[in-house]
């Protein structure tokens, strides 16, 4: 057994940054050593409370690792007790967040087949088809405003709003579409499970 210490840099780090679409939780990243065959361990505070479970580090990064939130893992752990799985709720839609400079790189491009009119929002890039936000009406070129009455500015912010809503539950998602403010119930689905299909 061997112990490292290090310094959390950062909470809530996004899907991107450990590289892969697939991590659907905020991380928190670390420079205490997570070497490969390790991972698994806990992550402490100064109080000796464990506060993450290390799981990935990125290759080729000045050893940097990430530790997925305490409070995450109990949600895991409860659900792996009583159902055996983990089901993710998810809509099906692709996100980019706003800003002034990408606004206008997405209104440049001849191939991105969308005119963004706000400054600051997340866009609804691309609709999966038969996916519940098909299905309740939300389309690429939308601009996310609010979700059940809270402003949204980050796809992330989107992303684990879905994350902490339970499948078959409603959210109230507030667009902006065609200058006009639309909102639009939609329900969250169990994320399929990608091997079966």
């Amino acid at each position: 057994n061997t112990v490292t210490a290090g310094i959390i840099s950062a909470t809530g780090r996004a899907n991107g940054d450990v590289g892969g679409p697939d991590k659907r939780v905020g991380f928190i990243p670390t420079d205490a050593a997570i070497n490969p065959g390790n991972s698994g361990g806990p992550l402490l505070n100064e109080e000796g409370q464990v506060i993450g479970m290390n799981t990935a580090i990125i290759q080729g990064a000045q050893s940097i690792g990430f530790a997925i939130p305490i409070n995450k893992v109990q949600q895991i752990a409860d659900q792996l007790a009583v159902k055996g799985k983990v089901d993710h709720s998810y809509l099906g839609i692709q996100l980019v967040s706003l800003s002034p400079d990408v606004k206008q790189s997405i209104n440049e491009n001849p191939n991105s087949g969308l005119t963004v009119n706000e400054d600051s929002g997340v866009l609804i890039a691309r609709v999966m088809p038969d996916s519940p936000a098909a299905r309740d009406g939300l389309r690429a070129g939308d601009v996310i405003q609010q979700i059940d009455g809270q402003s949204i500015t980050e796809a992330e912010e989107v992303q684990q709003t879905v994350e902490d809503t339970s499948p078959g539950s409603r959210l109230q998602i507030q667009v902006s579409r065609n200058g006009q403010t639309e909102t639009i119930t939609v329900q969250p689905e169990t994320l399929p499970d990608q091997s079966q299909q």
